[in-house]
């Protein structure tokens, strides 16, 4: 009765709350954890999260990504990779692509992909669990978690369960931006999970004839949404078709990557060092 949950400033002999942190495999050494999160879907998580993967690979990281989009898995189309997964007595082996980044997703489990998943909510919670338990993840730099939309069920899974060292927050430059940026900006924080910044996607599409930077979605506020939060800006990525149709060919890991993602790679540098 009267409990303020502030076990520092306590005198009770509760004990602390005991922690929810699920084990990685025996065989499982994975550095850094990042989710890429939003408050609501469309704004390109998914895309973000691939890029930052193959970014990392770039520069000679071991990268690896957890689907946790369980519902709505968008990682192997990205990558071009399909099939069923392998295991063996110590585990589950994760996909790998052709630069060497290993992943894991629902569709790997499914007949079709294109086969629905209907999953009730702790169905889905305790899925997420097992890719990150159950999973053989071997000398992983970074691995980034690619996380539904919302606040819901696996956000709070992957915030209690899983050792998040950062998250990225994913909007758009749409009147919506402060909410979405708002949303999960506070549901990170209620978790104690460190925030690395805001990366804006389809921040402007580029003329294919001048150059002109043009603003189809309007003016971005992100700079005022970071500004209230105290956050940086990591990224303003633009709307690319050359890379939209990468994507939908599984070529991702082909094509180049936009300047302005430096900065977001940069700030995962150095977590690091």
């Amino acid at each position: 009765m009267g409990c303020s949950h502030n076990c520092e400033s306590c005198s009770g002999s509760c004990g602390q709350p005991e922690s929810l942190l699920v084990a990685p495999n025996k065989l499982s050494t994975i550095h850094k954890v990042i989710a890429v999160v939003s408050g609501k879907g469309g704004v390109g998580k998914s895309l973000a999260t691939s890029m930052l993967a193959v970014g990392m690979c770039r520069k000679g990281y071991h990268t690896a990504i957890l689907d946790a989009d369980i519902t709505g898995p968008s990682i192997p189309k990205a990558f071009g990779m399909s099939g069923k997964l392998e295991g063996c007595e110590e585990g589950i082996l994760p996909k790998t692509t052709d630069t060497g980044i290993d992943m894991i997703s629902i569709n790997f489990l499914l007949d079709h992909v294109d086969d629905p998943v209907v999953y009730r909510g702790p169905i889905i919670a305790e899925t997420v669990k097992q890719f990150w338990s159950d999973v053989i993840w071997q000398d992983v730099d970074y691995m980034f978690v690619d996380m539904p939309p919302g606040t819901g069920d696996v956000p709070l899974t992957v915030f209690q369960s899983i050792p998040v060292d950062g998250i990225v927050v994913m909007t758009s430059p749409q009147d919506l931006v402060s909410m979405i940026v708002g949303k999960a900006v506070k549901m990170a924080k209620m978790m104690n999970i460190p925030i690395l910044g805001i990366v804006e996607n389809y921040s402007y599409l580029a003329c294919p004839d001048c150059g002109k930077k043009i603003e189809l979605f309007g003016k971005s506020k992100v700079d005022e949404v970071a500004a209230e939060y105290e956050l940086p800006v990591l990224a303003k990525l633009p709307l690319d078709p050359k890379l939209a149709e990468a994507v939908d060919r599984g070529e991702i890991e082909d094509v180049k990557l936009p300047d302005e993602l430096h900065g977001a790679m940069k700030a995962l540098e150095a977590l690091h060092s």
